[in-house]
């Protein structure tokens, strides 16, 4: 099983200096294969793999002299980095790979090989002597790579990825009563079916009134002490978030053995510049994965329906359809049976029985090899079909 572990560095000036060169040299080199691979197709029509643009970089580095100052591997780490990015692209996993800005991307870099802890300090390539790192609890298994990071606040991080060798726990059968059902929504974070309510903390919300008030001061006065307490009131909000959905998403892991879930369109719904802040503030695409990758650790199965699915509006004891419900409607009575029905309570029960009912029809069934093929359908007759004219 792979884990990551994420520390605080301490590095002093002279290291601090270096790291934000190997960070300035990493972006260099990505724009640079990127422009290249765009260059390369539009006026001969070829590909360029990382490969082909890795055996240039010797080249490059005769060029520019001062990329020979920062790990070599970090370099073709960046070319590794963008060949994904075009495959997760082709696969409809992202959108098209676009230029990494200075002033907007995420500042970091990569180390693939040579990543040792000594003595509390972490030792990489160009940093012989150790950097102070905050081991603020144990590395489980053996080091496989490392990717060191610098936040707008001006401090360091590096995510040391490690082979725990520990084994996926097997998952249980999903039953009804070990199933729960989880509507996620803005009024409320998250509502089970079991009546388990998570409420929404609303932190960009409540931070609104100081952000607006360092932003306006920010925008009058350049300056870099402004600049930088606007980033900390922003990491503020973003720790206070993070720090919510990892205790949310841990909650539900421990308790249940099988969460259902809804597919949301959270890109669509970011169109709506009503609900747009809200939407982000609440970080539905953040939990979920949470849940998946907490999911396999702990042996639990994450269920998914699909986002046309009328959860909403269906009523979970009847099941008939109200095709009236707006979404201003946060409680509703069914016209057949006359039950008085939540919102989000019936939406939380509809998903779970949507996608139990997925689960015995067999259409969540994720195991390609066992759905039918072309030719193991065909049958006899079909085999002595002849095509004619």
């Amino acid at each position: 099983m792979l884990k990551a572990f994420k520390y605080r560095l301490m590095p002093t000036a002279t290291q601090a200096e270096l790291i934000n060169k190997h960070i300035g040299c990493t972006r260099f080199v990505y724009n640079l294969a990127l422009e290249t691979k765009q260059m390369a197709y539009i006026g001969n029509k070829v590909h360029l793999n990382c490969f082909d643009l890795t055996k240039q970089l010797p080249s490059l580095k005769e060029e520019c002299r001062w990329l020979r100052d920062v790990n070599a591997q970090s370099l073709q780490a960046a070319i590794v980095n963008l060949d994904n990015s075009f495959t997760r692209f082709f696969k409809g996993q992202s959108n098209f790979p676009k230029f990494k800005s200075k002033n907007k991307c995420r500042h970091s870099f990569s180390i693939p090989q040579r990543v040792v802890l000594k003595n509390n300090k972490l030792v990489i390539p160009k940093f012989t002597e150790g950097i102070k790192i905050v081991l603020h609890r144990p590395v489980k298994g053996k080091i496989k790579q490392a990717t060191m990071s610098k936040t707008p606040t001006g401090k360091y991080f590096v995510s040391i990825l490690c082979d725990t060798g520990e084994k996926y726990n097997p998952k249980p059968k999903v039953t009804e009563e070990n199933t729960v059902g989880v509507d996620l929504g803005i009024k409320d974070f998250a509502i089970t079916s079991e009546g388990e309510v998570f409420e929404n903390p609303k932190y960009l919300r409540k931070a609104q009134s100081r952000l607006k008030y360092i932003q306006r001061k920010y925008s009058k006065n350049k300056g870099k002490r402004t600049k930088h307490k606007l980033a900390k009131a922003h990491e503020k909000v973003a720790n206070q978030r993070k720090d919510f959905l990892h205790k949310a998403s841990s909650e539900l892991i421990k308790n249940h053995d099988s969460i259902a879930l809804e597919t949301l369109n959270v890109s669509g719904m970011l169109k709506n510049h009503c609900l747009a802040q809200s939407i982000s503030d609440v970080s539905w695409s953040a939990f979920v994965s949470m849940l998946e990758y907490k999911a396999d650790w702990y042996g639990k199965t994450i269920l998914r329906i699909g986002q046309f699915e009328p959860s909403s509006k269906v009523c979970s004891n009847c099941g008939s359809i109200n095709k009236e419900l707006t979404l201003k409607d946060r409680s509703w009575t069914c016209p057949k049976c006359g039950s008085v029905l939540d919102r989000d309570m019936n939406a939380a029960c509809n998903i779970k029985s949507f996608a139990l009912k997925n689960i015995l029809s067999g259409t969540d069934r994720k195991n390609q090899d066992e759905l039918p093929s072309l030719g193991g359908v065909l049958t006899p007759e079909a085999h002595r079909f002849k095509i004619s004219g």
